[in-house]
């Protein structure tokens, strides 16, 4: 549980908690905004546990629907304890403080937590900081080939 301090999040943080990644007990939430690549206008926040050992994002698969994004395909991933799942991918469109990308999610069942992986948030251009659990913009580096002589 978080300390109270007499203040509100909004007093807190100046009212702009919900694109502030939130320090609970060592884990890192951040309210994302998520949509139909196709119809961006078509969209839903979603508070997301950010996890830098996932590779996929993963929301519940009802909020998928209702925004009309449908699964291309399906993977299986192994789990902590050796077991297997199968779960259908889709791709979504992220919008976090003026940035956005697309990246493939999992759709979610009810047992599953909703997560934003490594992918997501690179289509971002974002990282999180492991020490300090908060997000910070990616050093994006392109790296041009040149010739030898």
């Amino acid at each position: 549980m978080a300390p109270n301090w007499g203040l509100s999040f909004d007093a807190l943080l100046g009212g702009d908690y919900t694109r502030i990644a939130r320090l609970l007990m060592g884990l890192t939430h951040i309210k994302v905004n998520i949509a139909n690549p196709a119809k961006p206008r078509q969209a839903l926040e979603l508070s997301f546990l950010v996890d830098s050992g996932a590779v996929y994002s993963v929301v519940p698969a009802p909020l998928l629907r209702k925004l009309r994004i449908r699964p291309h395909s399906k993977r299986t991933f192994i789990m902590a304890d050796g077991s297997e799942i199968t779960r259908k991918i889709g791709d979504v469109l992220f919008r976090l403080n003026g940035r956005q990308g697309a990246a493939p999610v999992i759709f979610g069942e009810k047992q599953d937590s909703t997560l934003l992986g490594t992918i997501s948030l690179e289509a971002l251009g974002m990282m999180l900081d492991p020490m300090k659990r908060e997000l910070r913009p990616l050093p994006m580096l392109l790296v041009s080939h040149t010739p030898s002589l």
